[in-house]
């Protein structure tokens, strides 16, 4: 009886965590918005300047987001390999299997660049960080792959998700073809992060309030790079980037099966 009442209260008390960091994360986009946006575009510099002064500020504020969930036991997290990370040029791509994957990656990466819904740009707590962190609407495909492309060849680091949206759990991934068009065009370091989740939380599929038994874990694993030579050798184009669509499919169903195996 004992066991299960504390069971109850530990479970009452991640919900109320849950709901309570969404909110703070809300709360927290207002303040970056309204309050340190304009003060960091006082100071001088290029546009490019300001939008990593920006981007810098997001990664800080979703490093104390991330400690956040941890501190009141909502989470646990572990980082394979994170010196691969934070290099210029860089184009990291991983899978999506819950809602804060791109809030941990940003979180370990000071400046870095990501694909946006066109939805989000309208949603107020998010439109503040967008706009000033020069993040990418995936509005128009063709405007949205040659914005990442000249992202990446002057320096910049990107994130991608092949899949597009979250994952879906139990099914296969499904890639689409814009971040194999990106690497193959931009050619420069291409890495892999893989991100499990266990048990499976925050999934497309699932309302923020629909929690796990128990606190769940976020393992990201950063791959070694993947070697674009033998792609971009291949003609035309149109097949070297469905090969290697299929290739980075094909890469992160193993490992991601794998990497479940290790978490169960």
């Amino acid at each position: 009886m004992a066991k299960t009442i504390i069971k109850k209260i530990a479970y009452c008390w991640r919900l109320f965590g849950t709901g309570f960091s969404f909110f703070t994360f809300g709360v927290g986009g207002l303040i970056l918005w309204f309050a340190v946006f304009p003060l960091l575009a006082l100071a001088p510099g290029t546009r490019r300047q300001k939008i990593g002064r920006s981007q810098a500020a997001v990664h800080y504020s979703f490093y104390l987001f991330i400690g956040l969930m941890h501190r009141i036991g909502i989470m646990t997290y572990e980082i394979n390999g994170l010196e691969k990370l934070n290099r210029p040029g860089q184009l990291i791509l991983a899978n999506h299997p819950t809602l804060v994957d791109i809030v941990f990656l940003i979180s370990r990466i000071k400046n870095a660049n990501c694909i946006v819904k066109e939805s989000l740009w309208r949603n107020p707590f998010m439109r503040g960080p967008i706009l000033n962190a020069g993040y990418i609407s995936n509005g128009d495909p063709e405007k949205m792959i040659a914005e990442c492309v000249e992202w990446l060849q002057s320096g910049g680091t990107m994130i991608i998700f092949p899949e597009g949206t979250r994952s879906v759990p139990g099914k296969p991934c499904r890639f689409q073809r814009g971040a194999a068009v990106i690497a193959l065009q931009a050619n420069k370091i291409v890495t892999p992060v893989t991100i499990s989740c266990y048990p499976s939380t925050l999934t497309k599929a699932e309302p923020w309030y629909s929690i796990p038994e128990r606190h769940f874990h976020l393992a990201m694993h950063v791959e070694e790079d993947v070697a674009l030579n033998e792609f971009i050798a291949i003609e035309p184009k149109s097949i070297a980037v469905r090969r290697f669509n299929q290739y980075l499919q094909d890469y992160f169903t193993v490992r991601r099966e794998r990497y479940q195996e290790y978490g169960k």
